[in-house]
């Protein structure tokens, strides 16, 4: 039996200029356990030799071992390989682990340049084996946490962007 495909979507509204959210999600150390709650490192950045110093080369040749601890309670170790870096707009990334798959982090302006909507797509498919014989039955929770996890790494990268707590819908 294949695994199922989790084809997951967010979009985040940052009142930000792309390039001040790009300096913080596409830094060569991959520092996103220094903002994103429940995400921390599970190993070393591993780096092999970049083809320039350019930030683009230097994030396509390191891999990244982060843990993402769910609100059900798991931890998901996620290795995240920059496949494609056009800065400063898009990430494309292999991830391995507990999720094989790609992702995708793409920036657009708006606000004419003051805002930046950050559009993240993921489509992995679980490799642990409890995972995977839950999934018929605890797919909807699975992606509920997801979506909760996206939501702290939002609010995290508004503190670190100085805006503090998302806007509430009405």
């Amino acid at each position: 039996m294949t695994p199922r495909l989790f084809d997951l979507s967010s979009t985040w509204d940052l009142h930000a200029a792309p390039e001040a959210v790009w300096a913080i999600i596409a830094d060569v150390d991959m520092s996103w356990p220094n903002w994103w709650p429940d995400c921390s490192f599970a190993a070393p950045l591993v780096r092999t030799e970049p083809a320039s110093t350019s930030q683009e080369d230097i994030l396509k040749a390191t891999t990244a071992y982060l843990n993402f601890k769910a609100s059900l309670g798991y931890t998901l170790t996620i290795t995240i390989h920059p496949t494609k870096v056009v800065a400063p707009s898009e990430i494309e990334f292999d991830a391995g682990g507990h999720l094989e798959g790609t992702g995708r982090v793409t920036l657009s302006a708006e606000a004419e340049g003051k805002a930046t909507r950050m559009d993240i797509e993921w489509k992995v498919r679980p490799t642990q084996r409890w995972m995977n014989l839950l999934t018929p039955i605890a797919a909807p929770a699975f992606t509920a946490a997801h979506t909760r996890m996206m939501r702290q790494g939002e609010k995290g990268l508004l503190r670190a962007l100085g805006e503090g707590a998302p806007k509430q819908p009405k």
